[in-house]
């Protein structure tokens, strides 16, 4: 019998775990311990409408602080678990104090990866894009007429030059890969971004190494060198070069560990008694290892957890979503696109608005919607009920997308 539940982390996942047990109707505790002083909230609206002024500290919280009162759910702010006993059942923190479980859920997120000290990332002014404090240091520093240099041209990165260029600062992005945006999308959809950037008067430079950031001795980055002797002046360096799974607690206990915390479809660790989910796992999707770095990924294999804690025995079938707010420009897309060999693109019934299909052979995997809501609402349930959506039937703009999706 399950009785006691705690949850490492004050992620997205950690609370949609107490919330999905409550509604399973699990009577027993439910603790959540999080390292942060404040109560959970959402991130993804950090480098978005939190930074614009457009979203408020408490609409950012995931549930107001009556929320923890009214479920029982007892949350410990400002602590930090060191280690998992597992043999006691016991997690240990910081302060020496020990809180046993008879289900432990690692829901410890993931952290921004940095440059190291000698490339210039401690420098004062070089900063990441991750938590809350990460979000009121830049927009602090972000006032117009100073110049930012991001590292970095993923969504993270670019989100941040984006706010950044709203505020009136003159930005350059330095991306290493042949083009922003290489890991993630398609080059029809990082096109369209690099000439948004561009016509906000961002710089944006690809296939370009970094040497080193510059001291001005004082501490401070004074400018972003390149390894083609070109010298950037900055007064605020933003770095976006991916995240890092928070595996060290599991490692330590361990537990199997990959590129994150090793769980199967029930989101069982290698230990029956311990669970994980959100961005810190790696879990089975189309037979193959695989991390989902989204919202969407946080909630639903933190339903899924709840679900097997109450002994459900429920498989993790995920159906991806992300999105990104730049400008005056929403991305939306619908499915994972690893694996595509082809993508066909398929204007929006609104002016300007356009959407990118990623096919392997004629099998649809994903979608990137621009300023298209309504073709990523119908991408999404084509995917989840898997219809056989082909190349030639989202190239013919006749093609009726809306009644193959009913």
């Amino acid at each position: 019998m399950v009785e006691r539940v705690v949850i490492v982390g004050g992620s997205h996942a950690a609370v949609s775990v107490a919330d999905d047990l409550r509604k399973h109707g699990f009577e027993g505790s439910v603790t959540l311990i999080s390292e942060e002083a404040v109560l959970p909230y959402q991130r993804p609206p950090l480098s978005k409408a939190y930074m614009s002024g457009e979203m408020s500290l408490e609409r950012l919280k995931l549930r107001p602080e009556h929320w923890y009162d009214d479920q029982n759910v007892q949350a410990h702010l400002s602590s930090r678990v060191i280690a998992v006993d597992r043999q006691a059942r016991e997690v240990v923190t910081e302060e020496g104090a020990r809180i046993g479980y008879d289900a432990l859920v690692l829901a410890t997120g993931a952290h921004a990866r940095t440059l190291p000290d000698d490339f210039g990332g401690a420098l004062s002014n070089v900063h990441t894009m991750r938590d809350l404090g990460d979000a009121d240091a830049l927009m602090a520093k972000m006032v117009p007429d100073r110049r930012l240099v991001v590292i970095g041209g993923g969504y993270i990165g670019l989100e941040a030059a984006a706010e950044a260029a709203k505020k009136g600062m003159a930005v350059t992005v330095v991306e290493a890969a042949p083009r922003i945006l290489q890991r993630v999308a398609c080059r029809e959809t990082a096109d369209a971004f690099r000439a948004l950037h561009e016509s906000h008067g961002v710089t944006i430079l690809e296939n370009t190494q970094i040497a080193r950031i510059a001291d001005d001795g004082t501490g401070t980055a004074a400018a972003v060198e390149l390894e083609d002797g070109t010298s950037l002046p900055c007064d605020l360096v933003v770095v976006g070069i991916g995240i890092v799974p928070n595996a060290e607690l599991a490692e330590a206990a361990g537990l199997e560990v990959a590129v994150g915390i090793s769980v199967d479809a029930h989101g069982r660790t290698s230990d029956p008694a311990i669970y994980a989910c959100g961005d810190c796992t790696v879990f089975p999707f189309h037979h193959t290892p695989t991390r989902l770095e989204s919202v969407q990924n946080a909630h639903d294999q933190a339903g899924i957890v709840a679900a097997n804690i109450m002994g459900q025995d429920t498989e993790y079938d995920p159906h991806p979503w992300f999105w990104s707010d730049q400008y005056d420009m929403k991305l939306q897309i619908a499915g994972f696109n690893r694996g595509y060999d082809r993508v066909v693109a398929r204007p929006g019934k609104r002016e300007g608005s356009i959407s990118h299909f990623y096919f392997a052979g004629e099998t649809f995997l994903a979608v990137d919607c621009l300023n298209d809501a309504a073709t990523y609402a119908m991408s999404r349930k084509i995917l989840a009920e898997g219809k056989p959506l082909t190349p030639d039937m989202v190239a013919d703009e006749a093609f009726d997308l809306r009644g193959f999706a009913r």
